[in-house]
């Protein structure tokens, strides 16, 4: 969501800064700002909108000081504006801080420090910490900085800069990613990798509770009691080409098209070399420890919510365990019933997801076991749960969740035929088959991807409609639900997704002539019953686009249209099934005119409630 980078050294600090949030705009922001320290003053500009928009201001004013922070802020508290952009300032302008996260008890904060003075001049909850720090002052710029964190509750990543204290910067971790960049003269900080890889791969990430003291030549890091803390370098070992668009015209598109590479390493070293059993070295269970276990949980949001809801699918049809799915933004708040022999599943694609992690603190607090299913290693998801499979997709930049997505589902079947191996709910003959099959699916995609043509027909076709319906059946409808959300995210279009049954209870009323209908026909278990709600929507002159699985010769007979992919065991399907409704939300982004990589107050990283 929103981006942190600071820089300590001897070059100029805005050219760094203004080139690391250029590295996060992926993150999705609505306002820009930078503060320098330039000896006498500090030099603060911010702007609304893109960050070119700050770049404009700075043209003809590039402040030359060497110790700077910067951020793009996406709106929380107040409507994004100049005033409310960070860096925010005390009443004097002798500290500056800029913020991920929220502050919950800004407002009792806000309103103690008015009464003893204080000035405020923006809606924001994070001006209460510049005010904070100059109200405890004394001469101590770390003890006043942990003083000012034990009076906040709520979630922060937290950079401080002192105009008394020109060659430190601090900062503090509670729930939101922060990464120390070490390089020789010179350190770095931001929130997320991108921003620092041209500079050093040697890195330190903050766990939560942690404060960090960064001077040029050194680093040093202690916890809220002001210990030292030993920490471990981190060595960023990818590749920063892999941030860059590589040819293709969007970074959404490069990484559907990155999909089958995804896929094999995400299966990488998972598969025996006889192609028998599914491994999972980084679970290591048994009997036991599935006997221990009564019920799962599988919480996400989004597009990993709609991978849980294929993965219930998985476990419950491969591993015969319940499985029950659940809104992570909704899961703590309705006191679930969770123990020790319930397994809580979490998926997150970049692993900072603010209602996801705290679904997984709470399901620990109640005792119950837990795995995450993140790409993002060393993400604060990734840290909390007891076990973590890492999906390998590699950076994802744009904020329409793709190959993540995919490689989410790689691995929720996985883990699904991982736990039916063990505990023998299948045969070893069905297992092998659907290993082998399961090995074909990256040359699969590759050939759905392959012939883009008619999809790029339907979206110059249908693109600008405003309403599209998907419907599908078992596994379809899981499919039908993500092809959906792809469409609204970067098109704009209102799009829903409906299970094929319910279309007679309420939805037949909103099919009208020429509506354009998504229907997904590739479960071979209910597509009779789904050929059937096909006719029911075709009868009211619906305009139907059918995805279908090669040699089906029946659906095109009812259809106006259909998009053949790849025929494979109906469980694995899914995989394939979604990479034209990726392709066709694109294409249809791309007829509207809209900004694909960035839609409109949407964020790639969701680090607030």
């Amino acid at each position: 969501m929103c981006g942190i980078v600071g820089y300590i050294g001897d070059k100029r600090a805005a050219d760094f800064l203004l080139e690391g949030l250029t590295k996060l705009e992926y993150r999705g922001y609505d306002s820009a700002g930078i503060a320098v320290n330039c000896g006498e003053n500090i030099f603060v500009e911010k702007s609304v909108g893109r960050l070119d928009s700050l770049k404009d201001k700075l043209k003809y004013r590039m402040p030359g000081g060497v110790i700077g922070i910067g951020h793009t802020r996406w709106a929380t508290h107040g409507r994004p504006s100049d005033i409310n952009a960070h860096p925010h300032t005390d009443c004097n302008k002798n500290f500056v801080v800029v913020h991920n996260g929220i502050i919950e008890n800004y407002m009792p904060l806000k309103e103690e420090l008015i009464s003893r003075g204080h000035k405020f001049i923006s809606e924001t909850d994070t001006e209460v910490v510049p005010h904070l720090l100059e109200e405890v002052y004394r001469g101590d710029f770390v003890e006043a900085v942990r003083e000012v964190l034990n009076k906040l509750e709520g979630s922060y990543s937290l950079v401080f800069m002192s105009k008394e204290n020109p060659d430190t910067l601090i900062c503090a971790k509670q729930d939101n990613p922060l990464v120390i960049g070490l390089g020789k003269g010179e350190n770095f900080i931001a929130s997320d990798i991108p921003a620092i890889i041209n500079y050093t791969r040697q890195t330190y990430i903050l766990n939560d509770g942690e404060i960090a003291i960064v001077k040029k030549d050194s680093v040093k890091i202690i916890n809220r009691r002001g210990e030292p803390v030993d920490k471990k370098i981190f060595h960023v070992s990818w590749n920063a080409e892999a941030a860059e668009k590589g040819g293709y015209e969007h970074f959404m598109l490069k990484e559907i098209n990155e999909q089958p590479k995804a896929v094999r390493d995400t299966m990488s070293k998972r598969i025996s070399k006889d192609g028998t059993k599914i491994l999972l070295d980084e679970l290591n269970w048994d009997k036991d420890f599935l006997a221990g276990i009564d019920k799962i949980y599988i919480v996400a949001c989004g597009t990993a919510y709609h991978a849980g809801l294929v993965g219930k699918f998985y476990i419950e049809k491969l591993a015969r365990k319940l499985v029950e799915v659940d809104l992570a933004s909704e899961y703590r708040y309705r006191n679930p019933i969770v123990d020790e022999k319930t397994l809580v599943i979490v998926i997150s694609q970049s692993g900072e997801t603010s209602d996801t992690l705290a679904a997984l603190k709470e399901s620990k607090r109640l005792g119950a076991k837990t795995l995450a299913i993140t790409n993002v290693v060393g993400s604060s998801i990734a840290r909390e749960a007891e076990q973590v499979i890492h999906t390998w997709a590699g950076p994802e930049i744009a904020v329409a969740s793709t190959k993540a997505y995919t490689t989410q589902l790689i691995l929720v079947f996985m883990l699904a035929l991982y736990m039916a191996q063990i505990n023998g709910t299948v045969s070893e003959q069905r297992a092998r088959e659907l290993i082998g099959l399961l090995k074909k699916i990256p040359a699969q995609i590759s050939e759905t991807l392959s012939d883009v043509e008619p999809i790029k027909t339907f979206a110059r076709q249908y693109g600008f409609n405003e309403d599209v319906f998907y419907i599908g059946r078992s596994l379809d409808y899981c499919v039908a639900l993500e092809g959906a959300l792809k469409l609204k995210e970067i098109s704009y279009i209102h799009a829903e997704a409906y299970a094929s049954g319910e279309l007679k209870h309420g939805t037949l009323a909103l099919i009208v002539e020429g509506v354009p209908v998504i229907a997904l026909a590739t479960q071979k278990s209910v597509y009779e019953k789904t050929l059937s709600n096909i006719k029911e929507v075709k009868a009211r002159d619906a305009v139907v686009i059918g995805i279908a699985a090669e040699g089906d010769t029946e659906l095109e007979k009812y259809l106006d249209h259909v998009i053949f992919i790849p025929d494979t065991d109906e469980l694995l399907i899914p995989l394939l099934t979604v990479v034209p409704l990726q392709l066709l939300a694109y294409y249809a982004a791309i007829t509207r005119g809209c900004d694909v990589d960035k839609p409109r107050n949407l964020a790639k990283s969701v680090t607030v409630e």
